[in-house]
């Protein structure tokens, strides 16, 4: 049984391999330009977020006033930083599939009566993933259009509508205070179960006051809070009187560990239970402000700028050395094409035509094959294009071999070809032409998700 010690380091560097490839700084710059004159639909088009809901219906099913609601959330929603805290799921630190998120919920009119609406972010089942897309639409129960996703419900224990400050533009300044960064160590205001130490990254200092305010949401003041532990393992807080802590909007909790039995109770949101993410990797010296989402960086590092750019670490080098023949060469780009930088272009043309009739190249046309084949980068182009960003890997390619190389059958060939594939498939989602039984397309070695919303691999906040 792996000891805590080693969850939370899976967990940090889980993290950190998100915060490197799922949200290149290009989207949110992108993101951010539209966000910030207005144009909520366009951030969204950056972002990868595809917006599947109708403000003139939502008028005539709710109301004018209810579809305003929804109206002034959109101009102030940064589905790049939204994108940033999204559920995510290991080994690869993809978005969580399969999933319905509640991000605003609306009550309407008392005189109109009707169900709650909720604003939802959605994600694709696993065989329909490619591009990391998410969508936005709105749910109200039996008379929303279920579409197709898998689970169109919104989640209990995945929802942001209680933290607002994860993905809202106006609220980012909440996120020091209801992440715990504004303190070093639990304020002892919770009383953990052995079966929970500190240090595995709960945010049990914060339990208590974001268990209030969840009971408070859902009117059930008095009631036990259920925080899901794994393994269908719930822990049960109970508020208690305390009189030491009167004043705080926050209430003494006794805990006890349970299995199951916690079914029935509210469920303390994914997003109170951890530490934040980008908290934890700050607090472990593993990234640095500068690489955070700027609007992050700015709440939990005091003085950092809200419209810088992340900064991403630097690519390949555009020259490269080989040793060739007992000297050292240099190979890099002339024309938009990688080639040998000290040979002459008769040798080249001579040793060529040698290796196609002994097949032993130059040591430098063996390294040029080999990276048109399988490059060095080619974690990083997978990664990119696992995590959606097509663009960056294509610029990771280019960079390395040219705009006018041509690519070889090989490993890399393979990753393009298979990325091109699966959008085929989503897009066959999208358009409702593809069933939710639909195999995956996957390179081998991957394994498949289908369309459940909670792989046995998933690695939790």
């Amino acid at each position: 049984m792996r000891s805590w010690a080693a969850n939370e380091d899976f967990r940090l560097s889980l993290w950190l391999h998100v915060r490197t490839f799922a949200v290149p700084p290009s989207m949110i710059e992108s993101a951010t330009a539209r966000r910030t004159i207005g144009d909520w639909a366009g951030a969204c088009a950056a972002a990868h977020v595809d917006v599947d809901l109708n403000l003139r219906s939502a008028a005539r099913a709710h109301g004018q006033e209810l579809a305003a609601r929804v109206r002034t959330d959109l101009r102030h929603l940064a589905p790049d930083l939204l994108r940033w805290h999204m559920p995510r799921i290991a080994p690869d630190g993809l978005l969580r599939p399969g999933l319905t998120i509640s991000l605003a919920r609306y009550h309407p009119a008392s005189h109109g009566g009707g169900s709650t609406v909720h604003l939802v972010a959605r994600t694709p089942p696993a065989w329909a993933d490619a591009g990391q897309r998410i969508s936005l639409a709105l749910w109200d129960g039996p008379r929303s259009g279920i579409g197709p996703h898998p689970h169109p419900r919104p989640h209990r224990r995945f929802r942001l509508d209680l933290h607002r400050h994860l993905w809202d533009a106006r609220r980012v300044g909440e996120m020091r205070v209801r992440s715990g960064a504004d303190r070093a160590l639990a304020d002892g205001r919770t009383v953990p179960s052995p079966d929970v130490p500190l240090e595995s990254g709960w945010a049990v200092d914060r339990w208590a006051a974001e268990a209030w305010m969840l009971l408070r949401e859902e009117g059930r003041a008095g009631d036990a809070v259920a925080v899901r532990l794994g393994g269908r393992r719930h822990l049960i807080l109970e508020p208690v009187a305390d009189r030491a802590t009167s004043g705080l909007p926050a209430l003494r909790m006794t805990t006890a560990a349970a299995r199951g039995g916690g079914s029935a109770l509210p469920v303390l949101p994914d997003a109170a239970t951890w530490v934040l993410p980008d908290l934890a990797l700050l607090r472990a010296g593993l990234i640095e402000a500068d690489r955070l989402h700027p609007l992050v960086a700015s709440a939990l590092v005091p003085g950092h700028p809200p419209d810088s750019v992340p900064r991403i670490p630097d690519g390949a080098a555009h020259q490269r050395m080989v040793e060739c023949r007992g000297a050292q060469h240099r190979i890099g780009l002339v024309n938009g094409v990688l080639v040998p930088l000290d040979h002459d272009p008769a040798e080249i043309h001579r040793e060529k035509l040698l290796a196609a009739l002994t097949g032993t190249p130059l040591p430098c046309l063996q390294v040029i094959d080999e990276a048109h084949r399988e490059p060095e980068c080619l974690v990083d182009v997978r990664a990119r294009l696992d995590h959606g960003d097509a663009a960056g890997a294509l610029d990771t390619v280019e960079s390395l071999l040219g705009p006018g190389a041509p690519l070889p059958k090989g490993a890399l060939r393979d990753e393009l070809e298979m990325a091109a594939l699966r959008r085929i498939v989503h897009g066959l989602f999208r358009a409702g032409l593809a069933g939710f039984g639909q195999g995956p397309v996957t390179r081998p070695g991957r394994r498949p998700g289908g369309d459940r919303a909670h792989p046995r691999h998933a690695m939790p906040r």
